[in-house]
């Protein structure tokens, strides 16, 4: 008898199509009214030897159906998964809707047009460390302690890290010293990167961007600086006759030094580029000076070379028509929609920087 109600229930168990179904089975078998629990009910009734083996034969009937309910518990659950997962299924080779279309950050457009310029000059790409020391920052530079500029900079200081200051970078000029440190002239680099320093203002975040390029050989002059940013300028900006002034200024790792004006009109609160007889300052530069190259390790009476950076929120704020530095970095969807680039509209000199 306990044979015929073991093959029923397991068959009982194997049919059930779902999770309820299988429960009821359960009820229907171990619950408090079960027709297994029924028995062990009359267990009371028997003589103390054929309670014994009854009981036993009952434990094990139980046993044998809890184990077979669980087993078919877990292949339910398991397809359930299987038909939700191929349920809610997406296929991502379908193209995107147009509302949820990515777009490329200006920043990163304007990295890429630059890279793209500079390239075609024969620069290429060097990249460094957020965080830096004091020597690569500042020493190496031509920063002796106790210079003003060091707090001109407002730099962000990590806690003491024993022998070495340690900070956030002030400039992308570091990625130069480090590769002056590890490569031998001739050295033609450009150095794009996040900046960092403690101020923010319409014009000012404490996280910026800026990008530094460094030539060092033999016969680089001044001429060769004039031409090379005289060319980028109108190459990025995309006017062919804009005019640049080179006006006399002083930073310590260059000498001479100079800052670099574009021409521009403001007639009627409208900022236009080109020859229109007014001036904007965009950048800085220099021939590198001795004290820097020999700091790196360059021999001064040999080599010599030129050096310029720039804001790169800067130039992108003049070439696209962004007011607002800020806005740079509030992750705005709106604004991106806006002022974004198609993902796939890869700036180079042969296609365009921007379409």
């Amino acid at each position: 008898m306990l044979d015929a109600l073991k093959d029923e229930l397991l068959s009982q168990v194997n049919a059930a199509g779902d999770l309820a179904a299988l429960e009821e089975v359960r009820v229907t078998a171990l619950g408090k009214k079960g027709r297994i629990t029924g028995f062990m009910k009359e267990l009371g009734g028997l003589s103390p030897d054929e309670r014994r083996e009854r009981g036993q034969q009952l434990n094990a009937l139980k046993d044998e159906i809890a184990a077979a309910i669980d087993s078919r518990k877990a292949d339910l659950a398991r397809a359930h998964l299987e038909a939700r997962l191929q349920a809610e299924r997406i296929d991502v080779t379908l193209p995107v809707r147009p509302e949820t279309e990515g777009r490329i950050h200006p920043i990163s457009q304007t990295i890429d047009e630059m890279v793209a310029i500079f390239a075609e000059m024969g620069f290429s790409v060097a990249e460094g460390p957020d965080v830096e020391d004091d020597f690569h920052n500042f020493t190496a530079l031509n920063f002796p302690p106790g210079h003003p500029a060091r707090d001109m900079h407002d730099t962000f200081y990590l806690p003491d890290a024993g022998d070495k200051k340690m900070l956030l970078r002030t400039h992308t000029s570091p990625v130069q010293v480090r590769t002056m440190l590890n490569k031998k002239p001739p050295i033609r680099i450009i150095a794009p990167g996040r900046t960092y320093r403690s101020d923010y203002d319409m014009t000012h975040t404490p996280m910026f961007h800026q990008i530094e390029g460094l030539v060092i050989d033999e016969a680089t002059h001044m001429g060769h600086l004039k031409g090379c940013l005289i060319e980028f300028c109108r190459a990025f900006f995309d006017v062919d006759d804009l005019p640049l002034r080179f006006r006399p200024s002083f930073f310590p790792f260059t000498e001479p030094s100079a800052e670099v004006d574009i021409g521009c009109s403001r007639k009627g609160g409208e900022l236009k580029l080109g020859n229109y007889g007014d001036w904007l300052e965009i950048l800085g530069c220099g021939m590198v000076h001795p004290n820097v190259l020999e700091a790196c390790g360059i021999d001064s009476t040999r080599y010599q070379g030129f050096a310029f950076g720039m804001g790169i929120e800067r130039v992108a704020m003049l070439k696209y028509g962004i007011p607002d530095l800020r806005t740079f970095f509030e992750a705005d969807l709106r604004w991106l929609k806006h002022y974004g680039f198609v993902p796939l509209d890869v700036p180079s000199m042969a296609q365009g920087l921007t379409r």
